[in-house]
């Protein structure tokens, strides 16, 4: 239950976030608001690391796969392609393809087993379901 409720949380705080730095961007420049955004970011995760008790961070270095540090790098061009197609589209519309086109490559990385995560077998009912919000999509454009 906390999973799907942290979920909810994590989408609605997505889409806020997303409206913001599309208004921060209007002030300044899509550069300038996402090197706020990953630096306030930044500072916050900086202060939480030192109230949860300052677990070890070098140990995120001996990884086996380096290129499972590029979080930050994707986070960058994450907040620069939100605000983007917010700025474009609007807050709803944006929403909409981005949480599409995250479920059909979530999935896709599930069905293929790709970046280490444990594969699984390909089900119609969840591409049919892809396909129903993708239709669902088209009804609200129109």
């Amino acid at each position: 239950m906390w999973g799907f409720i942290i979920a909810l949380i994590s989408g609605a705080l997505m889409s806020i976030q997303g409206v913001f730095n599309t208004e921060v961007t209007k002030s300044s420049s899509v550069w300038a608001a996402n090197s706020w955004v990953q630096l306030t970011a930044f500072f916050v995760c900086v202060i939480a690391w030192f109230i949860t008790g300052k677990q070890n961070v070098t140990g995120m270095f001996q990884m086996e796969n380096k290129y499972m540090l590029l979080g930050g790098v994707i986070g960058a061009f994450i907040t620069l392609t939100v605000i983007k197609s917010m700025d474009s589209l609007g807050p709803a519309q944006a929403v909409m393809i981005i949480v599409i086109s995250q479920i059909v490559v979530a999935y896709l990385i599930e069905v293929f087993g790709l970046f280490g995560v444990e594969k699984t077998g390909f089900e119609w009912s969840k591409l049919v379901g892809a396909l129903v919000a993708i239709v669902g999509i088209y009804i609200f454009h129109r």
